[in-house]
């Protein structure tokens, strides 16, 4: 039976209904910040109170609202937790076969200073990542490597975090910004030119910020020379990709020149002082001195490398059309059962009642995760695995996640419940209805709300774009200013997100420790999401000639 949408389901109060459904975001804050659940739990908790109260206040049907759940928690485990799986898998092969002590050499031979390392890695090789793979996969990949290196785990986990934000509209191959475009018509060239200028703000901002976190102010000035030439040289070639060839390349470009940029400029330049943590200086007693040749440096590597190659191969149009064309390539349900045809959209976020379709398919061919399976496969016969110890590294590997992967799941099927009840356009409608022709300031924050709520800027996006364009359209604001805006905002997001911070814990080995790096996280959230307001209110009042305009879809 038919159901439709009500954002002021009560007493037909949009502000009413909206303080209402938002208690399960109150929630799950004070289940990580204060009452220091797990994730796991926080997350099922909370996805238990969101059905109950869109069954109770939306009056949706019971079977739909079990449905979406569903629907968005098997979307959180394939394709999203697939990556996050086979992303881990191919660092825990490099470790298992010993290649990583090389990879940590390697990178300590560039430098000990423990600044530049987490410059290249948690910024510049965690950019890479992002542009490649997104979804969590860089924060992994990039603490587990720092862990590795030997920083202790909950700083790892921080930095890495903060450190994962310019690239994330651009990540995996530019698919949050065409989402954007998608949603909302604004062709996706412009829409990359305007994501481009802001995260080229903050790519020279970020690598001294996340200096800042990992070791105050005064001990990060001494590396400023390397967190510009890092920052610098992303956010420019960011940039020029960005405005003249549009979303897909401009994370995996940057953060190429970035790294290599940075490889060479500390070949040249060293800090005066060499920092380190404490707990190097007992390791340093019995550190080894080996030195590697440039073969056995290659191979440590080569893992990496294929993954680069692999990737780039998945990255191509024919590969994917190939994908697209054959049918036993990819898992589908047209109709997701239970939901399908029962949803409809209400005014004012569509102009008259249309069906909320509610579809799954998982292209798992092309899926990164697939990619990085194939990489971790072809690694093992270049490291010299056997399947045995493949598969013995994989079921623990699989072990490492699983509490991760259901607060991942959990958190997927809470964003998708909150899309099909009308929770998010009764949030995102108050929000417009509030604050007229100050909408700018808040523009970013609906954004982080959303990367809050589902865990990812493309999800955001799709939630909220179609709001942020109709609101900027009805104030009289160029609609690429706030659509931007949701995007910019959305990546500061991903710093206090429980998906993120879950698959920080679960990279660093500190599954259960949620909360201690929520309460570091949100703090350095706030400070961005400042930062990101002034921004977009500049663009707003101040200079809005620098923001492309585009036709706006009917």
């Amino acid at each position: 039976m038919p159901w439709n949408q009500n954002y002021a389901a009560l007493n037909g109060s949009l502000l009413l209904t909206a303080l209402v459904v938002a208690i399960p975001i109150f929630f799950l804050f004070w289940a990580l910040a204060v009452k220091r659940m797990k994730g796991h739990v926080a997350g099922l908790i909370t996805l238990l109170l969101t059905i109950i109260i869109s069954v109770a206040v939306y009056r949706m049907p019971i079977s739909a609202a079990l449905s979406a759940s569903a629907l968005g928690m098997v979307t959180g485990l394939f394709p999203i937790g697939w990556i996050i799986l086979t992303a881990v898998f191919l660092f825990n092969l490099t470790v298992e076969s010993g290649q990583f002590e090389i990879i940590k050499s390697s990178i300590s031979s560039l430098s000990p200073d423990r600044r530049i390392q987490a410059l290249l890695i948690a910024f510049s090789f965690s950019a890479f990542m992002e542009g490649v793979a997104g979804q969590g996969a860089p924060v992994a990949v990039a603490a587990a490597m720092l862990i590795g290196l030997g920083f202790p785990p909950l700083p790892a986990a921080v930095i890495c975090l903060v450190a994962n934000t310019p690239p994330v509209p651009f990540g995996p191959v530019g698919v949050p910004t065409m989402m954007m475009s998608t949603v909302t018509g604004i062709p996706a060239t412009t829409m990359a030119r305007a994501v481009g200028i802001d995260m080229a703000f903050m790519a020279l901002i970020i690598p001294f910020f996340m200096l800042v976190v990992m070791v105050g102010f005064k001990r990060a000035k001494e590396v400023i020379p390397a967190a510009l030439v890092a920052g610098t040289s992303y956010g420019a070639t960011s940039l020029v990709i960005s405005t003249y060839f549009g979303p897909e390349l401009p994370a995996i470009t940057a953060s190429v020149v970035s790294l290599l940029c940075l490889v060479i400029f500390i070949r040249f330049w060293q800090p005066k002082t060499t920092w380190t943590f404490e707990e190097d200086k007992a390791a340093s007693q019995t550190a080894s001195t080996t030195s590697y040749s440039a073969g056995q440096i290659f191979k440590a590597w080569s893992p990496f490398l294929i993954l680069m190659v692999v990737m780039g191969i998945w990255g191509t149009p024919a590969f994917k059309n190939y994908a697209e064309k054959t049918h036993h390539w990819f898992l589908a349900v047209p109709k997701w059962p239970g939901l399908d045809g029962v949803v409809f959209k209400a005014a004012p976020i569509v102009a008259k009642p249309a069906a909320y379709a509610a579809s799954y398919k998982w292209q798992w061919l092309t899926a990164p995760g697939t990619a990085m399976f194939l990489s971790s496969l072809i690694s093992m016969v270049v490291l010299g695995i056997g399947p045995a110890t493949g598969g013995r590294v994989f079921l623990k590997t699989f072990k490492q996640l699983r509490f991760a992967l259901v607060t991942l799941s959990a958190v997927i099927g809470l964003g998708f419940l909150a899309n099909y009840s009308g929770m998010s356009f009764t949030l995102g409608l108050t929000f417009a209805a509030l604050t007229g022709m100050a909408f700018p300031i808040f523009s970013p924050v609906i954004g982080l709300i959303g990367v809050f709520l589902t865990g990812s800027v493309t999800s955001s996006a799709a939630l909220f774009g179609k709001l942020q364009q109709v609101t900027a359209i009805q104030l009289g604001m160029n609609p690429v200013l706030t659509t931007s805006a949701n995007l910019f905002g959305g990546v500061m997001g991903k710093l206090i997100s429980p998906q993120s911070i879950a698959v920080a814990c679960a990279a660093v080995g500190l599954v259960g420790k949620e909360t201690d790096i929520f309460r570091k996280t949100l703090k350095y959230s706030l400070i961005l999401l400042g930062i990101v307001i002034v921004v977009v209110l500049l663009q707003a009042f101040v200079i809005p000639w620098i923001l492309p305009v585009a036709p706006v879809a009917s």
